[in-house]
């Protein structure tokens, strides 16, 4: 390679930085060239080549109306919003997408018994508006049987039905009492033997690698 070919040579330290990366530096390069052309009529057609050429990047998407809008906004964005042509959208501002969204709220309905999960406070939440009647009371005992489920999930143990109906009475403020006799929940034992049913343990044996290195031995 002569010396004249070596003066030519461009390295990223010395290049401009890329507002979009993934476009490419070639793509870069025609934006800023479109900048430097006074005639808006020539800036125009351009604008449409340069977009109608990042469209063929992605051919499957270059006619969807949204992708569209999409390629004239990095039109825009990388020009740093200063390229002036007739877009067929809104021309973007720099201060709109600098915007940061708001913050979602995390749901934290009762962290003091996160094992039972949100849908149970809402079921929970939902019986205390019914009035007080048979159904309320075999709502709350459902609810109740789910939430031994959920416990014995975390907890792979065994949970009196009383420690499930203190439970339900707090994350009600007191409503959803179940202190009658009746009031009988499924045996941990039946809802343990369920789960692992629905997840059974491999049955293949374990290798035993000390055994096979004796046979091969």
């Amino acid at each position: 390679m002569n010396l004249e070919a070596l003066e030519h040579l461009e390295y990223n330290t010395s290049r401009t930085h890329l507002i979009i990366p993934e476009n490419g530096r070639h793509f870069q390069k025609m934006i800023d060239s479109a900048l430097s052309v006074e005639d808006r009529d020539e800036r125009n057609k351009i604008a449409n080549s340069i977009v109608s050429v990042m469209g063929n990047m992605s051919p499957h998407l270059r006619d969807v109306p949204d992708f569209q809008h999409k390629l004239w906004d990095q039109l825009f964005i990388m020009s740093d919003f200063k390229l002036d042509v007739d877009a067929p959208f809104p021309k973007p501002s720099k201060e709109e997408l600098s915007q940061k969204p708001e913050v979602l709220p995390y749901p934290q309905n009762f962290p003091k018994y996160r094992f039972y999960g949100n849908n149970i406070k809402r079921m929970i939440d939902i019986a205390v508006q019914w009035e007080d009647s048979e159904k309320r009371e075999a709502l709350a005992l459902a609810i109740a049987n789910h939430m031994k489920k959920c416990y014995l999930n975390w907890n792979k143990d065994t949970v009196e039905d009383t420690v499930i109906f203190e439970h339900l009475r707090e994350l009600s403020d007191g409503i959803l009492d179940l202190k009658h006799e009746s009031d009988k929940l499924t045996e941990s034992e039946a809802i343990l033997r369920f789960s692992s049913q629905k997840h059974p343990k491999s049955n293949y044996p374990k290798k035993n690698n000390r055994s096979n290195r004796n046979k091969k031995k």
